[in-house]
């Protein structure tokens, strides 16, 4: 009998209601935009009644939530940018100094005195005094390698240790610079996400390209530029000794030494030990505060293992300056006053409010591993975006109105049963893409346009069917229930491999093609959904309320 139970009904009509109360917002966007970011705000402590108004603008009791807009929408800023991954090598170099050092000075009696010598960035050149101890010191420092902990280093040290007469070479070993290169490239996509969100951005696009490339898309922020000043700063902030102060920056510094300039003294340089004390690595917290005399500074929080050191060096150098250094620029030298066991310090200079929340951000974010080489920037205006939203527009509703007009032509009342079910199906797309939080992009209406073209050739299935059914001269019930449910296999059928594409597209593609799978695969959902169940439902409702002897499909 063609007959649904009446749970089955009120699920299909819960599931048609709660998917367009979803979709509901994004009827209302600029407004229901603008209540969410007032919202936001005063949860955060500001609540001013300009921002009470605007929050007031839609209902709490509504959803709110909203389909995110790509940059081909809404407009913003796409980087494309190269990670100098070399950067990091001469960093590793530095670092391994003053384990070599320590290491060879244990062997002193049989190697001699040890000197440092003018090196490539990426290597450490060591002579020793005594020539005839070279065995044994090169003994000593590949003592001092690491196994690579990586699937493709698996048996391979991270250091090799070579020798040229008395002077010993320690470099990278190639299976340790590509795994650093994937390390490096991970801590700079994942620094740079932390940095953007920090901002509070909109659904951004940070995605790896090929080795050491990162493609940045941000909808909804001002420029190119502005977005270059947010991840564009390494933040590499350093606490190093100071050897002495200066005004020649052509001075010839000693081995393991190295001149910078300072930010707030004019002229001012700064000689500095290479080897940090501490790095902003290890701190744990950044917040923009004031010193003692009002003006904007950053306070700051080391982890246990910086506490620690920052600690000792404190108390064993007491009346020593010590540079803060951003960036090989000084932004503070004072003097150690006294011990500092806490492990926290403040930051001050000739900050302005933004200034000082800006490297705060930065510091908290952590600082980038390598430098970052710009290779391709755009800064697309929301114009543009707004021309895209409108053909979309006109696109769809130009598909919709076709589609409306052909079902009702060709399957009658049949047919306006299937053109609601459309509605129905668009209102849960954009239900559905509100609900996971999705990111609309121009490929994705153009996925929409083909779900709404795709949509109705179950429904086509199912008349078609329902049409042989009548020719056999079965009543009207058995006909539909017949149509129902010969034509299932078929609607499967044709929707499985559409649905596997959409998938596949999905996981190799990136940008642009997963937004035209999203909405590719949902609407394949929604269309199965209003095709099986709505219309049927529809149809029942109709046919026990008329009891129709004869139908025409």
């Amino acid at each position: 009998m063609l007959q649904i139970d009446t749970w089955k009904r009120v699920l299909i009509w819960s599931v048609c209601v709660i998917g367009l109360l979803m979709a509901l917002p994004n009827a209302f966007y600029t407004r229901v935009e603008q209540s969410n970011d007032a919202k936001a705000e005063i949860e955060l402590g500001i609540d001013t009644p300009e921002l009470q108004a605007e929050a007031a603008q839609w209902p709490n009791w509504l959803p709110s939530s909203l389909v995110n807009l790509g940059l081909d929408l809404r407009g913003g800023a796409h980087l494309l940018a190269e990670v100098q991954v070399e950067d990091v090598y001469e960093a590793r170099m530095e670092a391994m100094w003053p384990e070599v050092r320590e290491a060879l000075r244990d062997e002193r009696a049989t190697v001699g005195t040890i000197r440092k010598q003018p090196s490539a960035p990426d290597e450490i050149r060591v002579r020793i005094s005594q020539p005839e101890g070279i065995t044994r010191a090169l003994e000593v420092v590949r003592g001092l390698a690491r196994p690579i902990q990586t699937l493709t280093g698996v048996g391979a040290n991270d250091i090799e240790v070579s020798s040229q007469g008395d002077t010993i070479i320690v470099q990278l070993s190639e299976a340790e610079k590509l795994a650093s290169n994937d390390r490096t490239v991970r801590q700079a996509l994942e620094i740079i996400r932390r940095r953007i969100d920090e901002v509070g951005t909109r659904e951004p696009t940070i995605q790896r390209q090929g080795t050491d490339r990162i493609l940045i898309q941000v909808p909804g922020i001002g420029s190119a530029s502005e977005l270059k000043e947010i991840i564009g700063t390494t933040a590499q902030l350093t606490f190093n000794p100071v050897v002495r102060r200066g005004s020649d920056p052509d001075a010839v510094p000693g081995i393991g030494e190295e001149i910078v300039p300072s930010i707030d003294e004019d002229g001012v340089y700064y000689t500095i030990e290479s080897a940090p004390v501490v790095t902003g690595e290890e701190l744990v917290d950044a917040q923009p505060s004031f010193d003692q005399n009002g003006r904007p500074a950053v306070s700051f929080r080391f982890n246990t293992s910086g506490a620690r050191k920052f600690g000792d060096y404190t108390l064993e150098n007491i009346g020593a300056p010590f540079a803060i250094v951003l960036d090989d620029e000084v932004i503070s030298a004072p003097v150690i006053q006294s011990h500092i066991p806490g492990g926290s310090g403040i930051i001050t200079g000739n900050f302005t409010v933004e200034e000082s929340t800006n490297l705060a951000v930065l510091l908290r974010a952590g600082a980038l591993p390598a430098g970052l080489e710009f290779l391709e920037e755009r800064t697309i205006g929301p114009e543009l975006g707004q021309d895209s939203i409108d053909a979309g527009k006109v696109a769809t509703i130009v598909a919709f109105v076709a589609v409306l007009v052909f079902m009702a032509l060709s399957y009658g009342l049949f047919g306006l049963f299937a053109n609601v079910a459309l509605i129905i199906n668009v209102g849960l797309i954009f239900g559905l893409l509100s609900l996971i939080g999705a990111t609309l992009t121009l490929p994705g209406i153009a996925g929409i346009v083909l779900t709404v073209g795709m949509a109705v050739d179950a429904n086509v299935l199912i008349f078609e069917r329902i049409r042989e059914e009548l020719k056999s001269a079965k009543g009207p019930a058995r006909a539909i229930e017949l149509g129902y449910e010969k034509a299932l296999s078929a609607i499967l059928d044709a929707n499985v491999t559409t649905f596997i594409t959409a998938v596949i597209l999905f996981a190799m593609g990136s940008g642009p093609v997963r937004g035209f799978a999203i909405t590719l695969g949902l609407g394949i959902l929604t269309s199965v959904f209003t095709a099986i169940f709505v219309t049927r439902l529809m149809i029942v409702i109709w046919f026990e309320r008329r009891r129709p002897k004869m139908i025409e499909v």
